[in-house]
C-alpha cells in the first residue's frame, strides 16, 4: 500500500485523457504526485506561498489571466517567475482556450514545464482533474485472485494457487459474464469504495493449467472483458475440510478488509463434483437481493418462529 503515489504520464496520453491541447511540450512527461489542483491567485496577487505546493497542477482561469493583463510585461514576468521558484511543477493548464501569455511561456521554457490548454470553463476543468487524479493516484495493493463481473456484481475470487479460480472464471465467461483481472488484481481505494483492475501487461490474459496462456478478449470478444469494476463481494475458495462447519443458512457475517473498507465475504468449500460457477451466480443474485433489502435466511427464521 502507498499513501503518497507518484505517477509519470506521457504528454500525449495526459492530453488525450483530459481532452487538452499541447501548447508547449516541455519535458515531455507529466509527473503527478498530488490529488489537489492549484489556482495561483494568492501567489500572483500577494506573493503568499506559505501553503503553495509545487506538486500540484497549476490552472490559469479567466480571473488569473485578466489580472496579469493589468500589469506591464516586466511586472507579469516577475510575478509568473515566482511560481517556478518553489519546485518542479507538473504542468500548467489554461482554461477557456485562453492564449498563453508570452511571459508565461518564456518562464515555463526555462524549466521545461509543459503547458496545456482546453476549451472548458475553469470549474469544469478542475472537476475533471480531481476525478482523473483521484483515480490515478489512489492508494493501491495487489491481491492474488480473479476479479469477475457476474450479473453486474464485482466479485473477487481468492484462494490458494491451484484451487480452481481461473477454471471457474472461464466457465463464468462462457456463461456471458465478464473478466476484469486474472491472477493479479490491483485494488484501489477511490472515494471510500474499492475498485479492481489488471496490471497493463497481463490485461485480458488468463492462465489455464494444462493449456497455457489465452487472451480472453481475442477468444470471446470485447463483451467478455472489462477494464475496471467496483469490488462488492469477496468469495474465498478453500479445499473442503472434513469436519469443518460451513455456513448452511447464510446468517454468518464475514467481511474482507482493504484500506479499512469492509466488504462481504463468503467462503465456498471446493470438492469434486461441485459446480462452482453456478454457486457464484447464485451468490451474485443473492447479494443483489440483500442489497435491495431481502434476506432469505431471515424470512425462513421468521416463518419458523411464527410456527
Amino acid at each position: 500500500m502507498s499513501e503518497h503515489v507518484t505517477q509519470s504520464v506521457m504528454l500525449d496520453k495526459f492530453a488525450y485523457d483530459l481532452g487538452l491541447e499541447i501548447v508547449y511540450a516541455g519535458r515531455g512527461v507529466v509527473t503527478l504526485a498530488s490529488m489537489s489542483v492549484e489556482r495561483p491567485g494568492l501567489q500572483l496577487a500577494g506573493g503568499f506561498f506559505t501553503y503553495y505546493d509545487s506538486r500540484r497542477i497549476l490552472v490559469f482561469g479567466l480571473a488569473e489571466y485578466e489580472y496579469l493583463r493589468t500589469f506591464s510585461s516586466e511586472e507579469r514576468r516577475l510575478k509568473i517567475k515566482r511560481l517556478f521558484e518553489h519546485g518542479e511543477l507538473p504542468c500548467i493548464i489554461l482554461s477557456r482556450d485562453l492564449p498563453a501569455l508570452p511571459e508565461l511561456v518564456d518562464s515555463a521554457k526555462e524549466v521545461a514545464c509543459p503547458i496545456f490548454r482546453c476549451a472548458n470553463i475553469t470549474t469544469d476543468l478542475m472537476s475533471s482533474l480531481y476525478v482523473y487524479l483521484n483515480r490515478l493516484l489512489a492508494p493501491s495493493i495487489t491481491e492474488h485472485g480473479v476479479l469477475m463481473e457476474v450479473f453486474g456484481v464485482g466479485i473477487l475470487l481468492t484462494g490458494k494457487s491451484g484451487v480452481g479460480k481461473s477454471e471457474t472464471a472461464m466457465e463464468l465467461i462462457k456463461r456471458g459474464h465478464r473478466l476484469i483481472a486474472d491472477d493479479n488484481v490491483i485494488i484501489k481505494e477511490i472515494a471510500n469504495q474499492l475498485y479492481g483492475t489488471a496490471p497493463d501487461i497481463i490485461r485480458y490474459f488468463m492462465e489455464l493449467r494444462g493449456i497455457g496462456i489465452i487472451n480472453v478478449k481475442s477468444m470471446y470478444g470485447s463483451g467478455s472483458v472489462l477494464d475496471e469494476k467496483q469490488i462488492q463481494l469477496v468469495i474465498q475458495f478453500e479445499t473442503w475440510q472434513q469436519g469443518k462447519e460451513y455456513d448452511r443458512i447464510g446468517d454468518e457475517v464475514s467481511t474482507a478488509d482493504y484500506f479499512g473498507i469492509k466488504i462481504p465475504k463468503l467462503t465456498i468449500p471446493v470438492s469434486p463434483g461441485r459446480n462452482l460457477a453456478i454457486l457464484i451466480e447464485v451468490a451474485a443474485r443473492n447479494f443483489r437481493l440483500k442489497s435491495m433489502g431481502y434476506d432469505a435466511s431471515e424470512e425462513l427464521i421468521t416463518r419458523s418462529i411464527g410456527r
